[in-house]
């Protein structure tokens, strides 16, 4: 059971992980379109909330690997 949850997790964070660099991506794409400068492009990527909530998601996920890992 462990080896199922351990690779549904790896799954789970692989899945996320592109889903977040897609989302980064198309912020970094829009900001260009919109002509805005680096420095604003880079503050609406740390200020977005989804990827920040992504991010907060990723990092449990890693911890339950982590615990998974520990365990076996």
């Amino acid at each position: 059971m462990a080896e199922s949850s351990l690779s549904e997790l790896q799954e789970s964070i692989e899945e996320l992980t592109a889903y977040m660099e897609r989302l980064r991506k198309d912020v970094i794409g829009m900001g260009q379109k919109l002509k805005l400068p680096q420095k604003r492009i880079d503050a609406s990527i740390a200020e977005h909330p989804e990827l920040q909530r992504l991010t907060l998601i990723l990092h449990q996920l890693e911890e339950q690997v982590r615990v998974v890992n520990s365990s076996n």
